[in-house]
Order: structure tokens, then sequence, then C-alpha cells
């Protein structure tokens, strides 16, 4: 195997693994407990750190170890500002780009009712790809590259704040939901009122669980 390949899959786990939370916001890690997790050797591991810490996801301290990027509150506003003026657009613009077929499966999927269990980190995906489905849809490099800026920070900051708060994952769902009712009616206005709704509520489960996280930097 090339040494690229090395470090290229050793870039992805710890990537994944800090995007998922595995690695939470503000967690100390080091370069021995990163050779033992995810078996690799030392060079693929640092170069998978200095990628990582220009993309901002990690701070190196010399001679103290590597912290987790912090889900600040400055973050959260950054983060959900984006958002709010990204995807009510995209769906009042570009909803009707989707097939009836695909809004009918989110339907099904989001009236099915989640476990916090084997169904967690499904759900995590399905939301996800529910997201980013309306911005694929537009058809616009600069709108999908501006989302896929943040989207590696949503993703940290839906699943922290939805383990922080058990009925948020269900709220959530029935907000996703109301969204995929108003896109089968064809109602784009209504359609984008309501994700800017949920876009709102998840930016208050983020705040909630800022608040009440030793691991989350409040500034």
């Amino acid at each position: 195997m090339k040494k690229e390949t090395l470090k290229q899959q050793a870039y992805n786990i710890i990537k994944e693994k800090i995007i998922n939370c595995e690695y939470p916001p503000s967690a100390l890690l080091n370069e021995e407990m990163l050779k033992e997790d995810i078996q690799a050797s030392r060079t693929p591991i640092r170069d998978a750190l200095g990628r990582l810490e220009q993309e901002g996801l990690i701070t190196i301290l010399p001679k103290k170890g590597i912290i987790v990027a912090p889900l600040t509150i400055r973050e959260i506003n950054m983060v959900h500002e984006a958002r709010t003026l990204i995807e009510p657009f995209a769906i009042l613009h570009y909803g009707n780009k989707i097939s009836d077929d695909i809004y009918q499966n989110y339907y099904r999927l989001f009236q099915r009712e989640v476990t916090y269990t084997s169904d967690l980190n499904e759900s995590y995906e399905s939301d996800n790809q529910f997201h980013q489905m309306f911005i694929t849809a537009t058809n616009n490099d600069y709108l999908i590259s501006t989302y896929e800026r943040i989207s590696q920070q949503n993703t940290r900051l839906r699943i922290y704040s939805g383990r922080k708060s058990k009925n948020r994952l269900l709220a959530s769902q029935n907000e996703h939901l109301k969204i995929v009712e108003c896109c089968l009616k064809q109602n784009w206005e209504l359609a984008s009122k309501a994700m800017e709704e949920h876009l709102y509520h998840s930016k208050e489960a983020a705040f909630e669980a800022a608040f009440h996280a030793d691991s989350m930097n409040i500034k």
C-alpha cells in the first residue's frame, strides 16, 4: 500500500471520528492514542493532523497534545446564519426539481419511530442527506461549495445537540415531516418557512447543548 494511501486513510478515519463526535468537541488527543485507535503509524497520523488543523477541526499544542475544535457560540451562530440564508432559498426556488417519489420516501422515513440504539446513526445520515438534497438540486456550484464548507461543523452540531437532548431527535424528525408535507403539496413558500423554523429550533438546541456542556467553549 502506498504511503499516500495510508495518509489518506488516517486522515479519513480521524476526520470521521471528529465529525461524528466520537472525538467530542474540546477532547484532548495524542499521537500514541491515535496510533492504537486507528492502527496507523506515526507518519500518516502526523500528516492527517496537519491537514485537519488547516481545516480548523483540531489545534496542535506542542508538548501538550491535540485539541478537537470546540463548538463555540460564535461557531453556532455562523453555521446557522449561513444555513438560514441558503436552505430556505434552495427549497423555495429548487424544491420542484426533486421528484414526488423522493419526497414520498422521506415522508415514510420520517414517520418511523427512532430509537437511541441502532437507529441513531442511520437517523443522522438520513438527516444529512435530506438537507443536502435541496442544495444539490440548485445545481449551483457556488452554493454547493459554500454549503460544503459548513456541513462538517453542522454535522458535529447536529449530533452533539441530539445526544445532549433526547427529545431533540424526535422534534427534528417531526419538523422534517412538516417540510416534506409542504413539498408534496408543492407549496414551496410554506416549505421554505418550515425549513426556516426547523433551523431556528436546531440553533436553539445547539445553544442549549452549549450552555450545559463542559466540553464546549462559551465565547
